[in-house]
């Protein structure tokens, strides 16, 4: 039972992270969390190479540590996936966040949905494999037909809570994605 919800835990986990990569308009250092930068022939994640911070609520300050590398890390901020335009100021990049159009916030929310999707699956696989656990102990006599029930019951509510948790970060983020 512990094992499985440590497995539930790393799934909701994984989800929050992903969400917080999703932009909602205004500026967050962990959308720069996953990029990465080629330095000296190794890519290397922006956050060891430089200091970010928040310049206001729509604006990312990088301060690299090297700054021979500013125009590399201009590059790689430039060339993400994520439609951001930095801005050199000397040793400082500046990074506004662009202001969503109905239409994106539309496409994020669809986004959202499908990356919550996903995490229900895999909460419902990580029962499933709960359950086959549960049938081979039986099968091998190692619990009582009633001690299956039991446990099986208890997984299902620990899925449904789980369910429920994924629900909510999915309504969390779709309202604030769709405020203004």
């Amino acid at each position: 039972m512990n094992e499985l919800k440590s497995k539930m835990e790393k799934t909701v986990e994984k989800l929050k992270s992903d969400f917080s990569k999703i932009r909602t308009g205004r500026a967050h250092t962990g959308i720069l969390d996953h990029l990465s930068v080629d330095y000296y022939g190794t890519n290397t994640p922006l956050s060891q190479m430089a200091n970010i911070t928040l310049g206001d609520n729509v604006t990312i300050n990088v301060q690299p540590y090297d700054k021979t590398q500013i125009s590399a890390i201009e590059k790689s901020i430039r060339d993400s996936d994520l439609g951001l335009n930095p801005a050199v100021n000397g040793d400082l990049i500046r990074v506004p966040m662009p202001p969503l159009t109905e239409e994106r916030r539309r496409d994020l929310i669809k986004v959202i949905k499908s990356e919550g999707e996903n995490s229900k699956v895999a909460i419902r696989n990580i029962r499933r494999d709960g359950n086959d656990d549960l049938k081979k102990q039986l099968k091998e006599k190692l619990i009582s037909e009633d001690d299956e029930k039991r446990d099986q019951a208890k997984i299902q509510t620990l899925t449904d809570d789980f369910i429920k948790t994924i629900d909510s970060l999915i309504a969390a983020k779709e309202k604030d994605l769709l405020e203004i």
